[in-house]
């Protein structure tokens, strides 16, 4: 009872405000509202990428949909339309490029037909060209075709003769659209994209001396920002869920570009509602140490004693089940899935080498909240579990996940894991969501500059391969002959996302649109900047920059007490003249 009591408080907690009605629905009107805390924004298409007319008759006026639209149809025959046409034996297509990766779907505004009735057409949403062009295949998945089943994406429809028709609701930049209805001409007024996004301020910032770097902080920012709507997704085309491992990058992110923001608690608070004990956070123990470690920087963030005291049973009963499943010799029963990330998946040794090294570092943290809690009794658990655990480390076996996790828990001089595994051949088996860990150890390691090196060049690869955001997974071999996601890929060429994935990715099921790939944004306010929080609430901070081979480097970070802001200049004696500026109750460290 007590269990589906504190689940219950968790799930009513995130459910957002009833919406305030017009006085015409009267006070008898009982349905149940909500209000849409999102924004929409119609944005026009900034080119037309291709038709499938090569004679000009056919399909005309395809420039009107790059103009301002403003969703109102008309039949005035002044107004310009872009003209679409079927015969009996040929579809007409055309394919749209609204320039950046999008959350939303499609408003078409319509300026009337050639047929009274509505007209059959298909619409197909994608990430990439590619992916736009491409067929579905929803039987297998592992075959490597796009598929439906968290957002539709490939759809056939009627629209309307005329007004205005909305349709979608997934992870795109690129929309395709054939006109299936024979002998039919439809004018379109508008074709634009619906951008639905948390309407927030970019509090946090990163300017530097090298655009390309601040180009790769801008990137992940804006790849968690779409991923933060009614809860923190891990990726706006798929999965669409609160997926705990996921949730730490982009909770790094939130914190140094956004502050606080409510989707983080709504969604803590969802997981425990989803999940209750003894269950694993998403059916996954290794999902579980990501929620205590989650919880801890979040607090560390924001100084919140009220939301650490709400989830006080949860972190206690959770520590109690872990520490339940691991004997006297240090060896443990967390389930047989051991998951690190998907890339790490074929090394058995090294994942459980990493997987060992993450409880170690959740149980650390969970011991630094239980101090907080004044729970006594689960820090000596956490204490004990940890000594236990230790009797047996294991050999990283050559996997950078797993030696990254190993310096960061401890269990690993961070030189050594760095000198030994992570730094060999620079971004070579980086992954985009352990990268960040990988980060953490190198800086670590006082290899700061390599840090950087593998920023530009990993992240930066994406960049160079059309990406407006981050992916789901990414191998720097895969450049090697590819064409980018925002051209046609010639013959003989590799399509960037077609063309590779795997597990669960394969081809273009594949996101490019992934929460945890942003870690990069975080690594580089708390370690180029130099911003690191020693006091929870952000009451007081390091300052410690490593510019590199940067001239200088400027950025803002948020906090509870207001924004700081921060500017490194290199002179010309080499040294680094640093300038804060603080909100008063803040503390600052310089190093």
């Amino acid at each position: 009872m007590r269990e589906f009591f504190t689940c219950t408080l968790f799930l009513l907690a995130g459910i957002a405000c009833y919406a305030q009605l017009p006085p015409v629905f009267g006070p008898e009107y009982t349905a149940i509202t909500q209000q849409d805390e999102l924004t929409r924004t119609y944005i026009s298409p900034l080119r037309v990428m291709w038709t499938s007319d090569t004679t000009g008759g056919v399909i005309k006026n395809t420039e009107v949909l790059l103009k301002p639209g403003n969703s109102q149809s008309t039949m005035d025959r002044q107004t310009q339309f872009c003209s679409i046409k079927s015969t009996d034996t040929d579809t007409a297509s055309i394919l749209l490029d609204y320039g950046k990766e999008l959350h939303g779907g499609l408003q078409l505004v319509m300026g009337g037909s050639s047929r009274r009735e509505p007209s059959l057409v298909r619409i197909r949403f994608g990430e990439s060209v590619g992916e736009a062009n491409s067929q579905t295949y929803n039987s297998n998945w592992l075959m490597g075709f796009s598929t439906d089943d968290h957002a539709k994406r490939d759809i056939i429809v009627e629209i309307p003769r005329s007004g205005i028709f909305e349709i979608g609701n997934t992870g795109f930049r690129f929309v395709r659209i054939d006109l299936l209805q024979p002998n039919t001409l439809i004018n379109l007024k508008e074709a634009r994209a619906i951008l639905r996004y948390r309407n927030i301020p970019y509090l946090g910032s990163f300017k530097s001396s090298n655009p390309r770097l601040d180009s790769i902080w801008l990137t992940g920012a804006y790849t968690t920002h779409l991923n933060m709507q009614e809860y923190l997704w891990d990726g706006i085309k798929r999965d669409r869920l609160v997926w705990l491992g996921d949730f730490h990058p982009e909770l790094k992110t939130i914190t140094k570009v956004f502050g606080y923001n409510e989707v983080v608690p709504r969604s803590l608070d969802l997981a425990c509602a989803q999940y209750p004990l003894p269950n694993w956070m998403n059916n996954m123990s290794s999902y579980s140490f990501w929620y205590l470690i989650i919880q801890y920087d979040w607090y560390m963030q924001n100084g919140d004693l009220d939301f650490l005291e709400k989830h006080r049973a949860y972190i206690v009963g959770l520590i109690d089940l872990i520490a339940s499943k691991i004997d006297a010799d240090g060896a443990e029963e967390m389930g047989k899935f051991r998951f690190l990330d998907w890339p790490s998946s074929p090394n058995k040794a090294g994942v459980e080498a990493g997987f060992r090294a993450l409880l170690v570092w959740a149980l650390t943290d969970a011991r630094k909240l239980c101090e907080v809690l004044d729970e006594k009794e689960a820090m000596a658990t956490c204490t004990a579990a940890i000594a236990r655990l230790n009797q047996n480390v294991m050999d990283h076996n050559n996997l950078k996940q797993a030696a990254a996790l190993m310096a960061v828990a401890g269990l690993l001089d961070p030189v050594k894991a760095c000198k030994e595994v992570v730094a060999i051949d620079g971004a070579a088996r980086f992954s985009t969501f352990y990268g960040l860990y990988m980060l953490d150890a190198l800086a670590m390691a006082d290899m700061h500059d390599e840090a950087i090196d593998i920023i530009l060049a990993y992240w930066g690869g994406m960049l160079d391969m059309g990406a407006t955001t981050f992916w789901e997974d990414f191998n720097i071999e895969w450049m090697e002959n590819s064409a980018r996601l925002d051209e046609f890929t010639p013959a003989g060429m590799n399509d960037i996302h077609g063309s590779f994935g795997a597990y669960c990715y394969p081809s273009y099921r594949h996101s490019l649109c992934h929460g945890w790939s942003s870690g990069a944004t975080a690594w580089l306010t708390e370690n180029v900047l130099g911003i690191k929080i020693l006091e929870p609430g952000c009451k007081t901070l390091k300052i410690e920059p490593h510019l590199g081979s940067l001239e200088w480097v400027e950025g803002s970070f948020p906090t509870p007490l207001g924004v700081v802001r921060v500017k490194h200049t290199r002179l010309e004696n080499g040294e680094v003249e640093t300038k804060v500026d603080a909100p008063d109750g803040i503390t600052i460290e310089m190093n």
